[in-house]
C-alpha cells in the first residue's frame, strides 16, 4: 500500500490482448493507494484487513483469453464502488445528506459506501464527515470506476448483443465472524454469488464450480456472499446480461496478517489462468 500526496487515477483498465469476447471482469476492492483527505483514526493495518490484495494479479490472465479486466485503485474503506451510492450512514455525516438515503444491512454493520467501522469494530473516524468530502470523494474515485465499468459493459453488449460480467473479490478466512453470523460452517475456498439464481444464467455458474471442484477446491454458492451493488446492477440474465461474483478465499494464498503472499500464490493463480480459459471457451462457443 501507499499513501497519495494528489488525487490518482482511480482505476486500472487491461484490454483484451486475444480477439475480444463479451467478457468483463472487475476487481472493486484491489484498491491500495489511500488518499490524502482519508484523515482516519484507526491503525492502518485495520484498514488494510478490507483490501481484496493481489485479487487483480491472480486474474491477470484475463486479457489474454479475450476479456477486459479493471481494477480499483483507491481503497474501499474510503468510498466502496460495490455499494449503491445512497447506501450510506446518515450518522456519519456533520451535516444532512441532500438526497434520501437508503443505508442497508453493510452500512449496519460499518461497511456502508463509506466506511465507519474497521473490522475489529472500531470507529474509523474521530470526527463526522462534511458533505462536500464524500461528494469529492463519489466524484473523484467512485463515478469515474462505475464509468468505466458501464462503459466496458456495454461496448460489449452493444458488439456481440450480450455480456459476461465476473465480479472478482477475496474475503477474510473468518468471514463469518466478520459478518457476525453465528454458525458453524466451514467457509469454503470459494463463494460464487448470483442474487440466489437471479443475476447469472446458471449454466456458467455451474461450469465455474465444476471446474473449481475439479481442481480439489470447495465451492459454495451465495453463502454467506450474494453479491452486492455492482451485480445488482448488471445481471439480468433475460437480457442477456449475466453477472456472477467470485470470492477467493484469502487463506488460500496469503499471510492475512502480514499482507503477503504465500507459497501458494503462484499455483492459485495458474488454476485461475485455466479458468480464465474455460470461461471464455464457454463464451465463444455461444457467440
Amino acid at each position: 500500500m501507499k499513501y497519495a500526496d494528489q488525487d490518482f487515477e482511480p482505476f486500472t483498465l487491461a484490454y483484451p490482448t486475444a480477439p475480444a469476447i463479451p467478457l468483463v471482469c472487475d476487481s472493486p476492492h484491489s484498491g491500495t493507494t489511500y488518499p490524502a483527505d482519508f484523515q482516519f483514526a484507526v491503525p492502518i493495518s485495520e484498514l488494510r484487513m478490507g483490501e481484496d490484495l493481489f485479487v487483480e494479479e491472480l486474474w491477470h490472465a484475463v486479457p489474454s483469453v479475450g476479456g477486459t479486466l479493471l481494477a480499483a485503485t483507491f481503497p474501499r474503506t474510503y468510498i466502496d464502488p460495490n455499494r449503491e451510492v445512497d447506501d450510506l450512514d446518515p450518522n456519519i455525516l456533520a451535516e444532512p445528506w441532500p438526497e434520501p438515503l437508503h443505508p442497508g444491512p453493510k452500512s449496519a454493520l460499518g461497511h456502508g459506501l463509506i466506511w465507519h467501522m474497521a473490522r475489529d469494530r472500531q470507529p474509523v473516524y474521530d470526527r463526522k464527515l462534511w458533505v462536500l468530502e464524500v461528494e469529492n470523494r463519489i466524484g473523484t474515485y467512485y463515478q469515474p470506476y462505475h464509468d468505466a465499468l458501464r462503459e466496458a459493459i456495454e461496448a460489449a453488449y452493444e458488439h456481440f448483443g450480450t455480456v459476461w460480467h465476473l465480479n472478482l473479490h477475496s474475503m477474510p478466512s473468518n468471514s463469518y465472524e466478520v459478518l457476525e453470523l453465528d454458525t458453524d460452517r466451514t467457509l469454503a475456498d470459494f463463494v460464487l454469488g448470483d442474487h440466489d439464481g437471479k443475476t447469472c444464467d446458471p449454466t456458467l455458474v455451474g461450469i465455474v464450480e465444476d471446474f473449481l471442484r475439479g481442481r480439489g477446491y470447495t465451492v459454495a454458492r451465495n453463502d454467506p456472499f450474494k453479491g452486492v451493488a455492482l451485480i445488482g446492477r448488471t445481471g439480468r440474465p433475460s437480457e442477456g446480461r449475466h453477472s456472477l461474483q467470485i470470492e477467493v478465499n484469502r487463506a488460500l494464498y496469503m499471510d492475512e496478517q502480514q499482507f503477503e503472499k504465500t507459497g501458494n500464490f503462484a499455483n492459485l493463480q495458474r488454476d485461475l489462468t485455466a479458468l480464465s480459459a474455460e470461461v471464455a471457451g464457454f463464451i465463444r462457443s455461444l457467440l
